[in-house]
């Protein structure tokens, strides 16, 4: 991290944010340069949806799709999300994604026009009941499940006054389309720097302003689920950048 800002052995949170967002958008093109050489099958320079679906789902006659899977109707549901998210991110609707396209349909949280298609995944995915809206219960449910008899943890509960107070913006107990959307894609926030100042309050143990080596590596556990280390990948790399 130290390295890529003044190499003074410190790291400081402008070089933490910029390590991170340096970071993040590395993965982000490693991901779509995967995905490009797995879906532009014909190597014409574009991705058709065809290719798309062929190599995720493999090739099915019309009609005939999942007929020779076990769980046919979870499969087709997911072909249908991914339809509909690639046709947002295809803006010519020409069913061929260039690699920015095929960028907005990988990480559509990135683009501004994708907003709604996020949006609406989350609701999907949340909305047990299927009424429109995230009740309280739906929202811890995706994040703990209670085993028998085990009393809640203290972070449970922490999460519970989260959605009270920062996510329910109307305090009506439910998080709407508009609300789920300022929770997930909260408007003109910079994420990196968000980010490098929850490590660096965490992490900064002599309260510096600063992160030495040895204050990341005593905290290491906090920095191998953050977007610094891309979640832990970059320590496999053979660098040494703090």
């Amino acid at each position: 991290m130290d390295r890529a800002g003044d190499g003074d052995g410190w790291v400081s949170l402008a070089e933490l944010r910029s390590w991170i967002a340096h970071t993040q958008q590395r993965h982000i093109r490693d991901s779509v340069s995967a995905a490009w050489n797995t879906y532009d099958t014909d190597r014409d320079g574009r991705v058709g949806w065809e290719e798309l679906r062929n190599a995720t789902y493999g090739h099915y006659e019309p009609g005939e799709e999942f007929h020779d899977v076990e769980d046919a109707e979870t499969y087709k549901k997911m072909l249908a999300r991914d339809e509909r998210r690639f046709r947002v991110a295809d803006q010519d609707g020409d069913s061929m994604a260039t690699r920015e396209e095929l960028t907005a349909f990988l990480h559509p949280e990135e683009f501004p026009h994708m907003r709604d298609i996020v949006i609406a995944e989350t609701l999907e995915d949340l909305d047990r009941n299927k009424d429109g809206y995230v009740q309280v219960e739906e929202y811890i449910a995706d994040l703990y499940t209670a085993e028998p008899g085990e009393e809640e943890p203290a972070w449970v509960q922490t999460e519970r006054e989260q959605f009270r107070d920062f996510r329910d913006l109307n305090k009506d107990g439910k998080l709407d389309g508009s609300e789920v959307g300022h929770w997930v894609l909260p408007p003109a926030q910079d994420q990196p720097l968000v980010e490098a100042n929850h490590l660096l309050h965490e992490s900064d143990t002599d309260k510096d302003g600063r992160l030495s080596k040895a204050e990341i590596l005593g905290n290491w556990n906090m920095f191998v689920g953050s977007q610094a280390t891309n979640y832990g990948e970059d320590l496999t790399r053979h660098h040494d950048e703090l």
